[in-house]
């Protein structure tokens, strides 16, 4: 048995939509359990669900 889905991702770490390229890079704003708000460059705040979609982590550069 398994507990509750909980998301790796955490507060200001920038992502992608794999489905959604044309969205550019999003900042995580909030991720409770599988609930993850992002705000994407060109779409704006957007609610996912993680446990549905893996959005991609985009590494730091720098």
């Amino acid at each position: 048995m398994t507990g509750p889905f909980q998301s790796f991702l955490e507060p200001g770490q920038i992502v992608q939509h794999p489905d959604h390229p044309e969205w550019g890079w999003g900042q995580v704003q909030s991720a409770v359990g599988e609930r993850v708000t992002v705000n994407f460059q060109h779409q704006g705040k957007v609610l996912i669900d993680a446990s549905r979609i893996t959005l991609k982590l985009v590494p730091r550069t720098g």
